[in-house]
């Protein structure tokens, strides 16, 4: 017989009482892949195992930290520079650039889906072989970069396929901290998602509209910033109008404050 949940607000408290090392957030990137549907747009989510340390049992976009070698500059790149980048993202170049790496990184190993092309422009495809399927498994594993898998491929990464749309940082009293920029993408075409395993233990493509419905009806758990997120793209009736958006992008995180005695969350806007 199992004891009760634990209190979610207790480590607040602790948080407040001075009892918390807050640790250093670590960057991350997600993506919101996007399509057509016939209610509006739709988004690819991943539901964590219940094993995981960080958001067990959540629907959540594909992504993750950062990866050293995200940093190579000579990674092919297609789009907007790595200046231009830093500047929508609040950044400086060098970590704008590991951004949108990590971002096309993540979404290739989490969804199965490529945001690149060949050097004269012609996009990759059905990613569903075996080939592919390995060199997946070899970039979750660290056995091979991003660098060198498209490099191996003659690709390069289509940073014009990706727009920004907002950055989350965790809360200070959480154990586990990312600075996260989340991404908006549309599946290019030709290409399918696939249930690729790994953290997740189911994948799926809901509408908008209903996945926010079933997370009001407590059948599909949502994060704080991934229900924001989807009740912002909830606004757009087509995945052209959520790319065409024009998004300031700065960082929101949630802090707790006491008034009256009283313990509240609030989300800080920088």
């Amino acid at each position: 017989m199992t004891g009760p949940a634990p209190d979610p607000m207790e480590q607040v408290h602790r948080y407040l009482r001075g009892e918390v090392d807050v640790a250093a957030p670590r960057d991350a990137a997600t993506v919101v892949l996007l399509r057509d549907g016939a209610d509006g747009p739709e988004v690819y989510l991943l539901r964590r195992r219940s094993s995981m340390a960080f958001g067990a049992g959540m629907h959540v976009f594909p992504g993750g930290s950062v990866d050293p070698r995200d940093r190579d500059a000579s990674i092919g790149w297609a789009g907007p520079a790595a200046a231009e980048w830093a500047e929508r993202l609040s950044c400086d170049a060098d970590l704008a650039r590991a951004l949108v790496c990590a971002a096309v990184r993540e979404t290739f190993e989490e969804s199965g889906v490529l945001l690149a092309s060949t050097g004269d422009g012609a996009m990759v495809r059905d990613t569903t072989g075996e080939a592919w399927e390995a060199d997946r498994l070899a970039l979750i594993d660290g056995a091979v970069s991003l660098g060198e898998f498209l490099a191996r491929r003659s690709l390069v990464l289509r940073a014009d396929l990706l727009r920004p749309w907002s950055q989350w940082i965790t809360p200070e009293w959480a154990p586990r901290r990312f600075d996260t920029r989340f991404f908006v993408a549309a599946l290019p075409e030709g290409q399918r998602t696939r249930d690729v395993g790994g953290e997740a233990d189911s994948v799926t493509w809901l509408p908008v509209a209903e996945t926010l419905d079933r997370h009001r009806d407590g059948a599909l758990e949502l994060m704080t910033a991934t229900a924001t997120t989807l009740r912002e793209l909830a606004e757009f009736a087509d995945v052209a109008s959520v790319l065409a958006a024009q998004r300031r992008v700065r960082p929101i995180m949630r802090r707790a404050v006491v008034v009256d005695g009283e313990v509240r969350l609030v989300h800080d806007r920088s």
